[in-house]
């Protein structure tokens, strides 16, 4: 029998105005919310206590950030994987396994093992032009998974035995069987189906009870989904159609941070949403889990 789920609202905390803000993320160590303008070619730290949020340009588009063991994040930028100094900002190039000028990476995250696994997709969005990728913490990179479109939101559960993982154009998150001694997976299955009409799964966050927070994009909400039932348990609503990316973060990791952004928004919308591009939080009453660090020597 499903139920009606519940709804929250999520309210501006920083009007950043980016173009295409995604890639949110807690660093659970600086206290910061790592987020990204992927047309803008910038990465940003947010620290909402004091409400800076600083800018490093990078000067390519940048589908990811996840933070690296020791000191300083990756960067899945166009023209490569890099180390970026947050202090500096400076770029120190690691690999590059595209070849392709039109395709960029997207979203990626750690694994539990502390490899870094990013996704890719073609500029023009075109079908089965995607792939995944998982770096080794000695740099080797390896395709996992290809014929994809728009590789996004990844996740692992507690018990390091799932990875859920959706591409885009899809509507759908898989589940895999995940090796965290050996990073393969394997029995990919459909766990969840998002309705058209909810918007389309984009970035995408776990909480503490391995339920799924997934940004609905051109949705204007997150929804959290229960894997096991495939039931939406929360909406959370945005006053900015384009969300993007979700992470929990503060003191506690209580608090959901959302990603906007507002390419292609037309003035009308603009004038409806004035708030798109910028970062929403709530309080969604579950907590998250500490991201995990790209451990390899970089």
């Amino acid at each position: 029998m499903s139920h009606t789920p519940r709804t929250i609202e999520a309210t501006l905390v920083l009007d950043a105005k980016a173009t295409l803000g995604e890639g949110a993320l807690w660093h659970p160590s600086e206290k910061v919310l790592y987020w990204i303008d992927i047309e803008g070619r910038k990465l940003h730290i947010f620290n909402p206590p004091t409400k800076e949020d600083k800018e490093l340009t990078v000067r390519e588009r940048i589908g990811t950030v996840v933070p690296v063991a020791g000191g300083g994040a990756l960067v899945a930028l166009q023209n490569g994987i890099h180390k970026i100094d947050t202090t500096t900002g400076d770029l120190t190039f690691i690999t590059n396994p595209i070849k392709e000028k039109d395709i960029r990476f997207n979203d990626g995250k750690c694994d539990p093992a502390g490899r870094f696994w990013v996704g890719t997709m073609a500029l023009d969005t075109r079908k089965g032009a995607a792939v995944l990728y998982r770096m080794e913490a000695d740099k080797r990179i390896e395709q996992v998974l290809d014929n994809l479109t728009i590789a996004n939101g990844i996740v692992w559960t507690k018990d390091k035995k799932q990875m859920y993982f959706t591409d885009t154009r899809t509507q759908q998150v898989q589940a895999f069987d995940y090796n965290n001694e050996t990073g393969m997976i394997s029995n990919g299955r459909v766990v969840i189906e998002v309705p058209k009409s909810e918007g389309s799964p984009d970035g995408m966050t776990i909480d503490a009870e391995d339920k799924l927070w997934i940004a609905l994009h051109k949705g204007g909400a997150v929804g959290c989904w229960d894997p096991e039932t495939s039931e939406l348990l929360t909406k959370v609503t945005v006053p900015a159609p384009q969300t993007t990316s979700c992470a929990f973060g503060g003191e506690d990791l209580d608090t959901l941070y959302i990603t906007t952004a507002r390419e292609g928004l037309d003035e009308k919308q603009l004038q409806q949403y004035p708030g798109s591009g910028g970062i929403f939080a709530v309080k969604p009453g579950a907590k998250g889990v500490p991201a995990s660090f790209f451990k390899g020597n970089v």
